[in-house]
Order: structure tokens, then C-alpha cells, then sequence
């Protein structure tokens, strides 16, 4: 750890990804500082707390692999920053910071959510059921000022997303977003930072682009395909924000391979299109570095679990959305981590490390940090011989290194990529190399 940590304090990495990486943009002198390539944010429980044993395997794990973290100001594993007006508690930020230097991690902060005085609650106090609640009007300046402090508290974050999601900014009177109010807290914010200093990134609106079924003509919009339509006032919404801002470095959303109704157009794989139709549309229609905050391939039930699929079907499906969106020319893709405290953890990068035994690699770990030192921003990606028999079943990304093969069925399959014959279990992933 301590080594990891001089590297990073020297201007070195320990590790990090082919052509890019973990490295990129957070020491500065980065060509592409707005090009992180993947990663994942940190929520409630991450490495940080636990077992010491397991704490040590989740850093080395880590450390191994460094990538972009990401952790919001407040919630999902932050607590109130400024309870009150001048009064600042930085205890868990200084945690959560110190976790990501200590692993090589590129640092990115969310700044969300805010303290509950400036959204009508009571000073000293914090209400978690509150927590999605935008800032008042008359109290945007104060979330600026807090969210200088904390770019001069943490100088080596150079990466921040300006709220989540548009919490708190659906005006239920028109029946739209509150686009707005959001540019003028997003734009106090943005100078607060670039006061800071210049070289700070900062992007925004994080909304979710929100899908419908085909032919289903709920606020239809021209961003569709076979996977559907995106909402329309979210597409007047990013329009708002693109033209109002007082600028941006890059631009953040996130979203499901999913409809509003929870179904896939045409099925689980085909529906990830989506992610890549998305992101080039957001490229050309802004002409900025897009980033996925989160993305999601399965349907929670009603407690935003998900626990209907397999794990090797899960990764498969995840597989197939990360290439679209490396395919469209992705910036930067933050893996929403739902790490918990049990054994059974769908989704989750590593065993939790408040078991004796936590701290251990898991699938999806294994897939994001392979994914990104094969195939980090500005990959040149070349086609392949598949089978004819194949085409139907299997989806495959490459460049002059590297082939990845996912089996969409969840039969094995015998499959011939790239010259060669191979067989993939049910829902299994190949990494070729090439030569």
C-alpha cells in the first residue's frame, strides 16, 4: 500500500490500462484528462471498513487493477459534510480518498447530495430520508461554496460530476425536468471549481435516459431503435443544459438496457444497443466526452435487488453493453458497484469485506478490469472471422491484441472466432490474444 502510494505521489502508476488508463487525467498533463476509461463508484460498503484480512485482499485487488473510483459527497457511504452552516465533517470523504490514493485509483467526486439546511431542513440535523431532496434555490451559492471546499480539501481530485441523476429537479407541475434550475446550480458550481483552478474537470447532468417499448408513443423521441425510444424530455433537458452551461468537460448520464416498464427490446443482449446508440447520439449532438455514470443490464424487484439471474448470465449481458458503449467511443464508464455486507452479493466486484474470508475477486471484477486495460478510450477496434453458424449467438469485440467472446445462450455452445474453435459454457466469456 505504502508502495502504491508513493507511485502515485510521484507521477507513476502501479499498474493501470493499455493506451490510457488509471493514471489519465489524475496527476494532470493527461492529453484526454476527460478520458478515464473504466471504473466504479464506491456506495455504503466498500473496502474501506471490514475484516482486516479481507480489507488488505480488497486493496490488493485494487491495487492490482488500478482504475477511475468514484464517491458522492454525501450518502452511499458519505455522511453529511456540513451539518451546519461552516461546520464541516470530512471524516469519511478523508477515508473513502485516502482508500483510492492508497490503491492508485484515479479519484472522481460526485457532488451530491446536499446538507439538509440548504434544502428547508434543520441545521445540525440530517434526515437520510431527505436525501434526494434538491437544494433550495436561494441556497445553490452555499452548494457551490461547499463544493470548493471540497476541491481544496482533496487537490488531487480533478474529476467532479455535479449531482446525481436530477434528483430533486422534476417539476411535477409541467410534467417535466426542471432543467433550469439544475443549469443554474450546475453553472455556480462550475465556476466555483474552475476558481479552484482551471484545470478541474467538471461535468454534468447525470440524468437517466430513461427508454420506452417500440411503438409505445409516451413522449417518443427521434433517439431510438429496436431497443426502443428515449424519453423526450430528457433529450430537452441535455439540450438545455448544452446550450446554458458556462461550460463543461465532459458529459455524464446514466441509464438501463431496460424500458420505464421493465422489459427488453428485443431481448436481454439486443437491448444493449441502446447503450451505444445513446452515446453516439450525445457525442454528435454536444461534441463532448461522454460518460456512463451507471449503467444497468438486469431488472431490480421491488427493493432494487437483482437477483433473477445467474452471475455468469449477468457478466455475459454486461459484456455485451460494455462493448457497445467502447464500440460508440466511450470517454469514461463507471460501474455502479452494489457491494453489501452478505455472501450473496449479485453484481458485486469483490466478497464483502465483512466476512472473514472477503475481499476475494468476483466476475463482474474480472470483466471491468480486464475490459479496461484491453480496451481503454481510443482503442482501435478491428472485425474478426465468426462462423456463419455463430454470428447468430455470439457477440465479439477486437483489436490487434485481444478478442472478447460472449455466448448469449444459456446452453455451451462450440463457436470458431478469429481462426480458431473453442468451446464456451452457457453465458461464457473467451478472451482470445492475438498476434
Amino acid at each position: 500500500m505504502v508502495l502504491a502510494l508513493l507511485l502515485v505521489m510521484c507521477g507513476m502508476s502501479p499498474g493501470g490500462q493499455r493506451g490510457g488508463g488509471a493514471d489519465n487525467g489524475a496527476l494532470g498533463g493527461s492529453e484526454a484528462m476527460e478520458q478515464l476509461g473504466w471504473g466504479f463508484t464506491h456506495t455504503e460498503f466498500s473496502a474501506d471498513r471490514g475484516e482486516p484480512a479481507a480489507e488488505v485482499a480488497a486493496d490488493r485487488l485494487l491495487t492490482d487493477d488500478p482504475m477511475p473510483q468514484n464517491q458522492h459527497i454525501m450518502g452511499w457511504g458519505a455522511r453529511n459534510p456540513e451539518p451546519s452552516p461552516g461546520r464541516y465533517d470530512f471524516h469519511d470523504l478523508d477515508r473513502r480518498l485516502a482508500l483510492m490514493r492508497s490503491t492508485g485509483g484515479t479519484p472522481v467526486l460526485t457532488l451530491c447530495c446536499s446538507p439538509d439546511w440548504m434544502k428547508g431542513g434543520k441545521a445540525g440535523k440530517t434526515d437520510w430520508g431527505e436525501l434526494e431532496k434538491a437544494p433550495d434555490a436561494d441556497h445553490y451559492e452555499d452548494f457551490a461554496k461547499l463544493a470548493g471546499k471540497i476541491a481544496k480539501r482533496y487537490p488531487e481530485v480533478r474529476h467532479f460530476i455535479v449531482w446525481n441523476e436530477l434528483k430533486g429537479f422534476f417539476d411535477e407541475d409541467r410534467n417535466r425536468w426542471d432543467h433550469e434550475g439544475y443549469t443554474r446550480l450546475y453553472n455556480l458550481v462550475y465556476k466555483e471549481l474552475k476558481k479552484v483552478d482551471p484545470a478541474i474537470q467538471v461535468g454534468g447532468p447525470y440524468i437517466v435516459m430513461d427508454s420506452y417499448r417500440p411503438g409505445e408513443d409516451s413522449y417518443a423521441s427521434d433517439l431510438a431503435g429496436d431497443w426502443g425510444s428515449v424519453d423526450q424530455r430528457v433529450l430537452d433537458a441535455i439540450s438545455y443544459w448544452n446550450e446554458h452551461k458556462a461550460g463543461a468537460d465532459f458529459l455524464a448520464v446514466d441509464g438501463s438496457s431496460y424500458t420505464r416498464d421493465n422489459s427488453y427490446a428485443p431481448d436481454e443482449f439486443g437491448a444493449t444497443k441502446k447503450f451505444g446508440d445513446v452515446t453516439r447520439w450525445l457525442r454528435e449532438e454536444t461534441g463532448l466526452p461522454v460518460w456512463w455514470t451507471e449503467w444497468y443490464v438486469e431488472v431490480a424487484d421491488e427493493n432494487d435487488d437483482r437477483h433473477g439471474w445467474s452471475e455468469s448470465h449477468r457478466t455475459a449481458v454486461q459484456a455485451t453493453a460494455m462493448m457497445e458503449m467502447a464500440e460508440a467511443g466511450v470517454a469514461t464508464a463507471l460501474y455502479w458497484n452494489p457491494q453489501n455486507e452478505d455472501a450473496d452479493c449479485p453484481g458485486c466486484l469483490w466478497r464483502s469485506t465483512e466476512l472473514d474470508d472477503g475481499g476475494a475477486e468476483l466476475p463482474m471484477m474480472k470483466l471491468l478490469a480486464r475490459f479496461g486495460r484491453e480496451f481503454p478510450p481510443g482503442t482501435e477496434f478491428r472485425s474478426v472471422a465468426v462462423a456463419p453458424d455463430d454470428r447468430p449467438n455470439v457477440r465479439v469485440l477486437a483489436d490487434d491484441a485481444a478478442v472478447l467472446v460472449v455466448n448469449t445462450l444459456g446452453r455451451p455452445i462450440q463457436a470458431k472466432v478469429d481462426g480458431r474453435t473453442f468451446d464456451l459454457p452457457a453465458y461464457g466469456l473467451r478472451w482470445l490474444e492475438r498476434g
